[in-house]
């Protein structure tokens, strides 16, 4: 005897596991927190200061 399966049960959980797993494709692509960010671009720009404090003024 088989198990008796609610159709609208079952296709609201296909549907979150699939919006699931495009969500985890996005957390991938964009996972960077803010923070994150306001770090790599803070250590950016100190690097270009930097370079650019070495240049010499050819006048």
């Amino acid at each position: 005897m088989t198990d008796i399966v609610n159709l609208k049960r079952a296709r609201k959980a296909k549907e979150r596991a699939e919006a699931e797993a495009k969500a985890q494709a996005n957390r991938i692509a964009h996972g960077r927190t803010k923070t994150e960010k306001k770090l790599s671009k803070a250590e950016q720009e100190a690097a270009q200061r930097k370079l650019d404090g070495h240049k010499r003024n050819d006048d």
